[in-house]
């Protein structure tokens, strides 16, 4: 059970303030540049001691430099081998790919 103190609450008032006085700001991202996707995916094999699951990575980049976004996850299944935690890792990394290929699909 959740038992917040004072200190849980400054920082959550830190993070409102950041959030309030920061509304105006944004990424942006010109039409003109090249929309090559570049996308990186790393996995460590029976990482969690306790449950034996691996962690997936991710990183996307968009026109070569801009990162647009990223990941760290407990995979859902167990893997046998390094190599099956990195295919289900590549896996995720490309659905991702493939969703925000939809997304600047429709931008442009």
């Amino acid at each position: 059970q959740a038992q917040p103190t004072e200190k849980h609450l400054t920082a959550v008032k830190r993070i409102f303030r950041y959030l309030k006085d920061t509304i105006h700001m944004g990424l942006w991202y010109p039409k003109d540049i090249g929309f090559e996707l570049t996308a990186f995916s790393d996995s460590d094999h029976a990482g969690c001691l306790d449950s034996r699951k691996s962690t997936s990575g991710g990183i996307q980049f968009l026109g070569g430099d801009k990162l647009v976004r990223w990941s760290s996850k407990k995979q859902d299944c167990t893997s046998m081998s390094s190599v099956e935690a990195e295919y289900v890792s590549l896996s995720a990394c490309c659905a991702q790919v493939l969703w925000m290929r939809t997304q600047l699909t429709d931008y442009v």
